[in-house]
């Protein structure tokens, strides 16, 4: 009887051992670590930095098709929106991997420079001039398609104009058109904001000003805004958006194939359809006109 309690226990112990054994073995964490470092996973790095112009994420076109970016590609971007001059700076600066921005002769001169590999017109629209509801220049009558015209009587009669200040695609396009008219902006009813397209729209409506706004965060917002189009169809008011690698020498940082990946994927006729698509369910036409090459 003694023998057998023994055998038993002695089995029962080395049971216990065993087990004991088993789940150490299960528990102990895997070791990763190599001589060169910790293995990173296989593939691209799965976020990208994206800096881009506030007008294309006012008008709610990124939030619209990034998420299918990032279902096809499994890579997230992370949208930083500021006026085209701030977006270019961060490629300057290495903080961004790609571009998209809407001041083309900027955008052509960041790769010059070298601080971008390529540049490729993905899309465009047009800037239009808004203003108060009544119009109480009479510029949808004297000037319905000539912008120059247009600035020309709301300086000659002081009108309220209120200006992005931001050095932005948008605040460019106005100095230019400024400058061609030989025209010093000076005066209370120029109004600098400093800031972006949909607050400049909001201070607009609010001082019953002008502003020149491209059309996609315009229609984005109209509904909320007792403002309308009162000059448009001028063709000195076509806007590009180009896009654009950072150079990825400028830091290891930069995740120069996750930026190839989204490059290709905005100028595929899967992107471009879904560019010329946005905004059409919604105000009865396109946003943007896709127009990759």
């Amino acid at each position: 009887m003694f023998k057998i309690m023994k055998k038993s226990s002695l089995l029962l112990l080395l049971s216990l051992v065993l087990i004991t054994s088993i789940l150490s073995a299960c528990s102990k964490p895997v070791d990763s670590s190599s001589e060169n470092g910790p293995q990173q996973p296989t593939g691209l790095q799965q976020s990208i930095i994206l800096s881009t112009t506030t007008s294309t994420e006012n008008s709610g076109l990124l939030d619209a098709i990034l998420p299918i970016f990032t279902e096809d590609t499994g890579i997230s971007v992370k949208v930083v929106a500021v006026g085209t001059g701030q977006a270019i700076k961060m490629g300057e600066d290495g903080d961004a991997d790609v571009l998209l921005a809407h001041a083309k002769a900027s955008e052509e001169k960041f790769v010059e420079e070298g601080h971008g590999i390529e540049r490729f017109d993905v899309m465009y629209n047009d800037f239009i001039l808004v203003g108060p509801a009544d119009d109480p220049m009479n510029l949808s009558t004297d000037a319905p398609s000539d912008i120059l015209k247009a600035f020309s009587l709301i300086h000659e009669n002081n009108g309220t104009f209120i200006s992005r200040g931001d050095d932005s695609g948008t605040h460019k396009m106005e100095l230019a058109l400024w400058q061609e008219l030989n025209i010093e902006t000076t005066g209370k009813e120029y109004v600098s904001a400093g800031q972006g397209m949909g607050a400049v729209l909001q201070m607009a409506d609010e001082l019953m000003g002008y502003t020149l706004t491209d059309r996609a965060t315009y229609l984005s917002m109209m509904d909320k805004l007792d403002l309308d189009i009162i000059v448009e169809g001028d063709v000195k008011l076509f806007n590009q958006y180009g896009i654009i690698a950072v150079n990825p020498n400028k830091n290891d940082k930069i995740n120069k194939e996750g930026a190839e990946v989204f490059i290709n994927w905005m100028l595929s006729e899967k992107g471009q359809n879904l560019i010329g698509e946005f905004g059409k369910d919604l105000y009865g036409q396109s946003l943007f006109i896709p127009n990759a090459k």
